[in-house]
Formats: structure tokens, C-alpha cells, sequence
């Protein structure tokens, strides 16, 4: 009887991607939307028809990345993020006389998480005269989202929690929908990089990891307790000490971690590498 592993097994062998980090049940529910769309009765069905059309390959790959999100997601995290730690991280960058702040958005799904961190650095950096360049880098395993994000033009709906003076500011307005400026888009570089792949520690287009942020949001959930450790790894490792690594209202680092990192703030997920 075929189960969910052997089409997690297919699909690293046909596409190169891992989902058996994912939890459990939500690949079911996911998958179960395929079987619908199918009309297969089980999994052994619908394997069978798997490999009898290549292309169900793709649309399985697009269902278990689905991710939904938009800018300013929790707007008092952002808040907490621009008022609170971008200061430290300027603070701890003139004690050192380093001008440049990198920061990394890890599964930043269609780019509306990173997109929002250049924004409210950019607006801070102004409001404070600060000459500071910034770096982003936001990588996902979603090549079709990565796609969306370069492009960087989205609908009205995703920007429900933007602010109307960062709107427009930061957005053109283009049939029905918003683009990204171009000043935001020239700092922020989409790449692909699988966050459970063990042989790789950060996203090859950064060189290094020396991050002075990590923003990891919604991610974790998604996954088991052995791929959380995977990651977490990579996070922690990716960050300079005394940098930070931003997670979603429901996620904490695991306890392996407790002496590493400290939580910044009260008001959201917002801890700092100690060690």
C-alpha cells in the first residue's frame, strides 16, 4: 500500500524537492485537495496516476507550497522590529563602523515579508538621517513564488496593512494592482534555497551567513521536530552574534537554544543571539 513517504520519495527523485520534514498532516490535507482534483480514490491511486502524468508532478509541488501572506503581517511586530531593534542593530553597526546591514528572509514565500523589512528600514534610516546600505536576502523552494516576488507587483488585497503614506511612497499604482518601487526591489535579492537541505547553511548569493536579521515567520509550523532542528541550526548559525532572528506568534526556538538566544522584546518574537 502506497503512502505518503513513497510520493514524498517520488518527488526527490523526479524534482530534487524534500517534503518529508513537512508534518504529517498537513501533507494529508494538502494532498487530499489532489485526489479531489483527480478524482483517485487512495493514495495508491493516485501514485498510479502520478506516474502516468508527469505533470500532476508540478501541481503537487504547487499545492504543498501554497503560502498565504501580505504585507506588514502582524503590523505591531513590524513596529516593535523598526523602532526597537533596527536602533540596536545601528547602534551595535557604528560602535564596529560598518555601514552595512544584511538581513535575511528565509521562506519569504511572494516576497511581501521581504519587501516590508527593506520598506520599514528604508523609512527609518530616513527618519533618522541615517547613511546606513542594506542587504536583504530572501530566499523560498517555491521557484513560481520566487517568480511573483522579483516582479514585486501585487494586488490590493495583500496591502490591506500598509500604511497610506508608505503606500505612496513605496508603491506605484498599476492596473488594479501596486508595484514595488524600484529603489525597494534594488535591495532585496530572490534565490532559491531548500531551508531542510543539510548540506547547505545559508543562501549562496549572500557568500556568507553574518547576518545582522533573521526573519524566519510561519515557517517552523510547517514542519516536524527533526527538520525544526535542521533549520534552526541553519538560523542560528546564519546570525552574527548579537543579531536577531524575528519568528511567527506561535514559534520558539527549541530548547536546545535557551542559552543562545534571549527574547528582546515582549511584544512579539524578536530573540538575540547571545552566544
Amino acid at each position: 500500500m502506497i503512502q505518503i513517504i513513497d510520493i514524498c520519495k517520488l518527488l526527490i527523485e523526479t524534482r530534487g524537492y524534500d517534503f518529508t520534514g513537512y508534518r504529517e498532516p498537513m501533507l494529508n490535507r494538502r494532498l487530499e485537495k489532489r485526489l479531489f482534483a483527480t478524482k483517485q480514490n487512495n493514495l495508491t491511486d493516485y501514485y498510479n496516476y502520478i506516474l502516468q502524468n508527469d505533470d500532476e508532478i508540478d501541481n503537487i509541488i504547487d499545492v504543498l507550497t501554497i503560502n498565504v501572506s501580505h504585507f506588514f503581517r502582524n503590523p505591531l511586530a513590524f513596529e516593535v522590529v523598526k523602532n526597537e531593534i533596527f536602533p540596536k542593530i545601528i547602534l551595535k553597526k557604528k560602535e564596529t563602523s560598518n555601514n552595512i546591514i544584511r538581513i535575511w528572509s528565509a521562506g519569504c514565500s511572494e516576497g511581501q515579508e521581504a519587501y516590508s523589512l527593506s520598506i520599514a528600514l528604508d523609512e527609518y534610516l530616513k527618519e533618522e538621517k541615517q547613511n546606513f546600505e542594506q542587504f536583504i536576502f530572501a530566499t523560498d523552494i517555491d521557484k513560481k513564488a520566487l517568480k511573483k516576488a522579483s516582479d514585486g507587483i501585487y494586488k490590493t488585497q495583500s496591502l490591506y496593512n500598509v500604511k497610506l503614506g508608505t503606500l505612496k511612497n513605496y508603491f506605484i499604482e498599476e492596473d488594479n494592482c501596486y508595484k514595488v518601487s524600484n529603489e525597494i526591489k534594488s535591495q532585496v535579492k530572490f534565490s532559491i534555497f531548500d531551508l531542510t537541505d543539510k548540506n547547505r547553511n545559508y543562501p549562496v548569493e549572500s557568500i556568507y551567513g553574518g547576518f545582522d536579521l533573521v526573519s524566519c515567520r510561519n515557517v517552523l509550523i510547517y514542519f516536524n521536530i527533526n527538520a525544526q532542528e535542521v533549520i534552526m541550526n541553519k538560523l542560528y548559525n546564519s546570525l552574527n552574534i548579537d543579531g536577531y532572528l524575528f519568528l511567527g506568534e506561535s514559534e520558539v526556538p527549541s530548547s536546545k537554544y535557551n542559552l543562545k538566544f534571549v527574547k528582546e522584546t515582549s511584544s512579539c518574537k524578536v530573540y538575540k543571539k547571545i552566544r
